[in-house]
């Protein structure tokens, strides 16, 4: 399970980040007329925000090196 959470910190973290991104973007931005349908709710925007924390944060992770570059 460590070697789980070691080899996925940056996509977890970003996952993290994207989850509170995605709450305050709700919150502060949002849709006031409520005709979005992503944006207008809470239980919608949270998960497209954690996901786009997942993605970045795979993006943005370094690559590992093979064995046989050792």
């Amino acid at each position: 399970m460590k070697n789980f959470f070691n080899k996925r910190k940056f996509e977890i973290i970003g996952g993290l980040i994207g989850l509170l991104g995605g709450y305050l973007y709700w919150r502060y931005v949002g849709c006031v007329s409520g005709t979005c349908p992503i944006k207008a709710n809470w239980y919608t925007m949270v998960p497209y925000g954690m996901l786009f924390g997942i993605l970045f944060g795979g993006l943005i992770k370094p690559k590992e090196k093979s064995k046989s570059e050792h």
